[in-house]
């Protein structure tokens, strides 16, 4: 544990012994790649590097998802399994600090994932309504998988499927991905060399074309994207360029990005777009309505918890429920979501779903008026 934890700690324990979450620790210097190669490009580029005595990148943990999903996976534990940790985490942001407080659970191996799902919002609220009680709390929540059936539904060219998906929880690449649908011409890249190297279909020489300007502007390959996933991007943004979407399948999509209803309504919002535009949702719509229907079971404040189509959390081992819950002023104090497909890409022999979240505790020490 650490040394300087906040007053609240022992209210914050203390939920997690009512919710059976037992805490776990994990090392703070930690393999470097995971989060490289997994946690989204705004984790990259603020995490902090070193290098083992045999050569090995590692890191200061910038989050404890992909430790405790590490950890797991060795330790060959069983599931389901629900792990809670309260500890420090290192990484650059925006206000100076690189060091501060995290807390959570991580819930892995639960097979009902509406569940799942449902009791992460409920843990997450209880957490907030222990240490910030009487603060009004709203619960926003979004969906990867839903964004993506509709998506595929539409009829989405499958390249501008992968590059809106990976937009989504970014408010300003979703925003420019769609100027680019509505025009085209705005995605091709500025660097005549680079579209030559595409011209040509000259990956190669295009991945080394990217590494020898990174190195000229002084850019590592782990500061962020690496060479080749650049080049592979420019590839893609060159090829789309020529790919117009209809007025109404833009328009369509613009209309499911501007759903934003209470939860209890949003089921019905979301089949009423469906109808409308002329497509089915299939199973992730399934799954959604039996996800509200379980949030419901737990008997959150009424009202208290919306669904905007449109919001995502920029790390890219989501899959399928994202939230965060805020306070009167907006401010999020805890972000989680769901991400089957990360034990896997971690190592796990077998897949293992896995939902989770974490608190931010300096912004619930300063509305309590602590020192964090």
């Amino acid at each position: 544990m650490n040394s300087r934890l906040p007053p609240f700690a022992s209210e914050i324990l203390a939920v997690f012994a009512e919710r059976e979450a037992p805490t776990t620790e994990v090392a703070v210097l930690q393999p470097a790649d995971p989060f490289l190669d997994m946690a989204g490009e705004d984790l990259r580029r603020r995490i902090f590097l070193t290098e083992s005595e045999t050569g090995q990148t590692l890191c200061l943990r910038p989050e404890f998802t992909i430790p405790v999903c590490l950890d797991h996976i060795a330790s060959q534990a069983g599931t389901p399994r629900r792990y809670a940790y309260l500890g420090n985490v290192f990484r650059q942001r925006r206000d100076g600090e690189a060091e501060f407080l995290q807390a959570g659970i991580e819930d892995l191996g639960e097979n009902d994932i509406a569940k799942a799902d449902a009791r992460s919002v409920a843990d997450a609220h209880a957490l907030l309504t222990r240490t910030l009680p009487g603060v009004p709390l709203q619960v926003t929540l979004g969906d990867q998988r839903i964004f993506e059936a509709v998506l595929a539904a539409l009829g989405l060219p499958r390249g501008w499927q992968k590059r809106l998906a990976r937009a989504f929880g970014s408010a300003s690449q979703l925003a420019s991905a769609l100027e680019d649908l509505a025009n085209p011409s705005h995605a091709a890249t500025s660097d005549q060399r680079a579209a030559e190297l595409i011209a040509a279909d000259d990956q190669a020489g295009l991945v080394d074309y990217v590494a020898a300007q990174m190195n000229e502007a002084g850019l590592p390959a782990t500061a962020g994207r690496t060479a080749q996933e650049i080049a592979q991007r420019l590839t893609e943004k060159q090829q789309l360029r020529s790919v117009r979407l209809s007025e109404d399948t833009l328009t369509a999509l613009k209309t499911f990005l501007a759903i934003d209803a209470p939860l209890e309504g949003a089921s019905e919002a979301l089949e009423s777009f469906a109808k409308q535009s002329g497509i089915s949702l299939g199973s992730a719509m399934e799954l959604f309505c039996a996800r509200a229907k379980a949030i419901a079971e737990h008997d959150l404040p009424e009202g208290g918890v919306i669904y905007d189509a449109a919001f995502g959390r920029p790390l890219d081992y989501y899959t399928g429920l994202v939230f965060e819950i805020s306070s009167g002023d907006g401010r999020p104090l805890i972000g989680g979501g769901r991400y089957d497909r990360l034990l896997t890409m971690l190592g796990a022999e077998e897949p293992i779903p896995g939902v989770g979240f974490s608190l931010w505790l300096d912004r619930i020490a300063a509305l309590r008026g602590d020192a964090a």
